[in-house]
């Protein structure tokens, strides 16, 4: 039976799970619930998938080759809002403990119980979306412009109706723009969208984050993105779209 809370927008998961079986049992479980799931063995496939399609909740689990997955729930916890799900055989408090201070959502034991595991993701997903929707939706129609954030914000919609699906990084770095049609956003408050460590971050991945974009939209809508650089200042949404070339 599939959950009457996902409606037409269900989640978007991915299942980090290095062993087969289960990983298999997750993703069929969640896809036979309404889920839209994808399982992957590794942080590495992880980072991988999520340069070309952006997800609402990361299901982890700790005991992963390679990277943790504790090192992977604080990686995605300073550069997205992306919901997490810990999962471990170890259900010690101190675990617990550290993979909330991580940045996990919830923490669930195994063998984890397939319902409470996507009751979790629902809940997830839908304290995690409404904010974000409400704030991209009021970002377009103050653009005045046709240019539209929509899925959550997930998803830049051109005038014309073409629309391009977003990173993370990508993602804030609109929503602040889109919140203040026709105004700079800050630099400061653009990177504080993008890292808790904003001490660490180098200005200059603002101009590449930008650059990339421009070219991905350019490349798929052949439009141009109505966005310019304000100098000592930080970044505005164009509310004249014909203005940019």
């Amino acid at each position: 039976m599939r959950d009457s809370s996902l409606h037409l927008s269900p989640p978007r998961v991915a299942v980090v799970e290095d062993e087969d079986e289960l990983r298999d049992l997750l993703v069929d479980d969640l896809k036979a619930k309404g889920f839209v799931v994808t399982g992957v063995p590794s942080a590495e496939s992880l980072y991988r998938h999520m340069s070309v399609q952006p997800l609402d909740v990361v299901v982890l689990d700790i005991g992963l080759p390679g990277e943790s997955g504790l090192g992977v729930a604080a990686h995605l916890r300073q550069l997205s809002s992306v919901g997490i799900i810990v999962l471990t055989a170890r259900g010690e408090a101190k675990t617990m403990a550290r993979a909330l201070a991580e940045g996990a959502d919830l923490f669930l034991s195994k063998p984890v119980d397939f319902d409470v595991l996507a009751a979790g993701i629902a809940n997830l997903h839908r304290r995690l979306r409404g904010p974000a929707t409400a704030d991209a939706n009021a970002g377009s129609r103050a653009s005045g412009q046709g240019w539209k954030l929509i899925e959550g914000g997930w998803t830049l919609q051109t005038p014309n109706g073409q629309t391009l699906a977003l990173q993370e990084a990508e993602r804030a770095f609109l929503q602040l723009l889109f919140a203040h049609p026709g105004k700079p956003v800050a630099r400061e408050t653009l990177i504080a969208a993008q890292t808790r460590q904003p001490q660490d971050f180098d200005p200059h991945r603002l101009e590449v984050l930008l650059h990339r974009l421009r070219t991905r939209l350019k490349t798929r809508t052949e439009l141009a993105l109505p966005v310019r650089a304000v100098r000592g200042s930080g970044y505005l949404m164009v509310v004249d779209a014909s203005a940019e070339s």
